[in-house]
């Protein structure tokens, strides 16, 4: 959940590698009717990386060079974000995970880890839940489960959202940025729905992780928890809603641990 004016800035972090915009790797791939872009670095069990509402790979700098020297890691742009394109006019978090299945069977990847953050949590969820064959395990930092006011830790978060939802919602966009803007908005403003029989669904191990001080709400973090069978909650100590930048050297290894000894 990334898409609400202050959550817009990503974090920032030098990079040695220019990770999507890397030109010797990068490959488009044609995926339901639409263009999704590709880098991928490392050897070993498939690892897909999904990043967070408005962003791109690079969200993953901090973590890519640990996980690369033990998998094979596969960065995304997911539909509208980044270099990926989808000129449609609607998006969904289950389109999304249908997007990263088909992608992992163009690659010849049977299943793979998924590591998501923020949206890419809940993307990895939904492939959890809807793709179950496709995902050995998963971990999701930053997820909620409903878009409502309790999704938020700040209430002013909400407050904000939906001041913006209503100054734009009859607006007509003119070019292809503002309508991808205004429709990333409007997958966070209106998704996902998540209920307790959805994440009961889940039977992959699961590693649910948020920020101690994160913008989504403790409630929703431990509910996910809560619902998943046999999951695993981590609630990162002095850390906002960037857990894998703000304390990535701790981060990287534990949700390797996971993946490991899972």
């Amino acid at each position: 959940m990334a898409i609400i004016p202050q959550l817009l800035s990503v974090l920032g972090c030098a990079q040695k590698v220019p990770y999507g915009k890397n030109a010797a790797v990068g490959k488009y791939y044609q995926v339901n009717g639409i263009k999704l872009y590709v880098e991928e670095y490392g050897h070993g069990e498939p690892l897909l990386m999904i990043h967070g509402n408005g962003g791109d790979m690079s969200a993953f700098s901090e973590n890519v060079p640990y996980f690369a020297k033990k998998y094979r890691v596969i960065f995304v742009d997911s539909r509208s974000q980044g270099k990926s394109i989808d000129p449609n006019p609607k998006i969904s978090f289950e389109q999304m995970a249908d997007d990263f299945a088909v992608l992992l069977d163009q690659l010849h990847v049977p299943k793979a880890y998924v590591l998501g953050w923020s949206d890419g949590g809940i993307n990895a969820i939904m492939m959890a839940i809807h793709h179950p064959e496709k995902v050995i395990a998963f971990a999701a930092t930053g997820a909620n489960v409903t878009p409502d006011a309790g999704s938020f830790a700040d209430p002013k978060g909400w407050a904000e959202g939906k001041k913006y939802y209503e100054e734009n919602k009859n607006k007509t966009w003119k070019t292809p940025k503002e309508k991808d803007q205004w429709k990333m908005f409007l997958l966070d403003w209106e998704q996902p729905n998540l209920t307790a029989a959805d994440l009961q669904k889940i039977n992959c191990p699961a590693f649910i992780i948020a920020g101690d001080h994160d913008v989504i709400s403790d409630k929703h973090t431990r509910y996910m928890a809560q619902n998943i069978k046999g999951s695993k909650l981590w609630i990162v100590k002095n850390s906002g809603h960037g857990t894998l930048i703000e304390h990535a050297a701790d981060f990287n290894k534990r949700v390797d641990d996971f993946f490991t000894k899972k």
